[in-house]
Formats: C-alpha cells, structure tokens, sequence
C-alpha cells in the first residue's frame, strides 16, 4: 500500500507554497510552467514534481526573479539557480521547503539530509528558532485545511522531537551549574503534544538547570507529590488543547492550592490554550509566557 500523497489540489499548492491559486493559474497559462492533469470533471490536479518545482520556482520568486525569466529557465536549470542562491536569506525557506516534501513523502532520508546542512552552518537553537518553529506553525495551518493528514504531522513531528531528546541527553551528561530552583516539566491531563514543552528542557539543560521531565498527561496530584522532595520547585507547562476554555479557569485554582504549600514554587505555563484564560488572569506564583522565547529570556 503507498501512502504518499501524489496528486494535489490547486488549494494544496496554495498551502503549501504560499503562492495564491488564481497567481499559480496565471503562471500555467501564461507561461506552461506547469501541466497539471484533469479529473473527469475538470478539475486541475498536480503531481508531486509539479508541487516541488512550485516550492523551486516560488524560491526564486521571493529572491528577485521575474517570472517571465524563470519560465524561461527550464526544468533541468531551475533547481541549479536554487541551490546557487541558498544565502542565509534563502535557506531558512530552502530547508522549509525540504522537510515538507520530507513530510509528504514520509521521506526519513531527505529529512536527515536537510538536517545535517543546516548543523554544518547553525547550533540546534537557531535551528529550531528559524526553522523548525515557523515549520510546525505553516503545518498546523495546513492540518486545518486538509492538506494533510495527521499521519504526516506525526512523522514530521516525531522526527524533530528525536533530534530535541538527541541534544538534550548530550547536556545530561553534564552535572547542573544552577541548583537553587528545580524546573519540573509536566503536560496536564489529556494533553500529548509534547514538542514545545520538550524543547524548553532543553533549553533549561542548555542554561544548566536542573530538570524533571515527567511529559504527557499528568494529574494535579501527582504533581504535589514533588513538593516532598523539593522546595523551590518552577512547574513549567503547555497547554495546546487542554485544559479547555471551559476547564482551565478551574485548573489554575486547583493548582494554586497545591502552590499555598510551598511558598518558594511557582507554575509557568504557555501554549495555545492560555488565550482561553478568563478576565481574572492567574497573578502570584503563576506566570503566563505568551512564547517560548519570552521564557527562555526569563532564564
């Protein structure tokens, strides 16, 4: 069974390239820099080599290039211009451009290469800033519009959280240099996407703090069971779809209670859901960090 997606729609090559389906029209008729086929209803459908040479072509078009001079160009000379230009300008949208074909191949391979450019020219940290954030955001937009499917999302996801738990155990072979505060990384009940909250302990690793990492789906209680141990405790959390608009009002005034038994200890959450939070914003030992970075400055 093949489970690479083949044929895209103009709203895929929408999506994916960012270039308006009425201007990707223009580009076909006016200048057949594409052949798209045609369903029995006439409906434009496109290859997957059509959808690579847009990505190409839209590269070279964000760079400077006319479109009447690209067109001109050919197939064989368009992806050699490319690989020319990739400046420190071009190549963060480059290796955008290679991890979502990676993802829509479920191409290991041509994910791992793209990879292994980029460390020969950044850290991890300029990495994951410049490429990998703005990635993941375009594929929750592109999840959205049924571009694709959770199955890509998961093997592009998984792949990156692979190279986070490979940077970070290099770090814990190291012994803390901070020890007054202990940073326990937890996601509250019926919450999974752990990419975020993954790449903060390293960060926290990186800045030699000491880390619990304790991941998905953890109830309150059990979380109090850390104060025992620790005293000056920086629960730090994410919340992408839980608690709901509903919950998290509830959650935050359970979790003060926890926090009245340890004057010291403070929760720090971020994520999509905080945008649910209610007109009384949680104040004292509860920050809200509207991004990664802003925590990350904190430290």
């Amino acid at each position: 069974m093949n489970n690479v997606k083949t044929s895209f729609s103009i709203r895929d090559m929408e999506n994916l390239s960012g270039i308006k389906a009425h201007t990707i029209r223009i580009w076909e008729k006016r200048y057949n820099l594409f052949s798209p086929e045609r369903t029995d209803t006439n409906i434009r459908t496109y290859n997957l080599e059509s959808l690579q040479k847009l990505l190409n072509v839209t590269l070279l078009y964000k760079n400077g290039y006319k479109i009447s001079k690209i067109a001109k160009l050919g197939d064989e000379k368009i992806p050699l211009l490319v690989n020319e230009i990739i400046t420190l300008k071009s190549e963060k949208s480059h290796a955008i451009n290679s991890f979502k074909l990676a993802m829509l191949n479920f191409d290991q391979s041509l994910f791992l290469s793209t990879y292994n450019e980029l460390m020969e020219e950044k850290s991890f940290t300029q990495i994951f800033n410049d490429v990998f954030i703005p990635l993941l955001n375009e594929l929750g937009l592109l999840w959205q519009t049924n571009t694709i499917s959770p199955a890509h999302e998961h093997f592009i996801s998984n792949l990156i959280k692979q190279k986070v738990y490979i940077h970070t155990e290099k770090l814990q072979f190291e012994a803390p240099t901070k020890n007054d505060e202990v940073y326990v990384l937890f996601l509250p009940e019926n919450e999974i996407h752990e990419l975020g909250l993954l790449y903060i302990n390293y960060q926290l690793a990186l800045h030699g703090y000491k880390t619990i990492y304790l991941g998905q789906t953890m109830p309150i209680d059990s979380l109090e069971d850390l104060l025992k141990y620790y005293h000056n405790i920086r629960f730090v959390s994410y919340f992408t779809v839980s608690p709901t608009k509903d919950d998290i009002d509830d959650y935050f005034k359970k979790f003060g209670e926890v926090l009245k038994k340890s004057p010291d200890s403070k929760l720090w959450v971020l994520g999509h859901q905080i945008q649910e939070i209610g007109e009384n914003k949680p104040k004292g030992p509860i920050k809200i960090f509207k991004s990664i970075n802003q925590l990350i400055e904190l430290l």
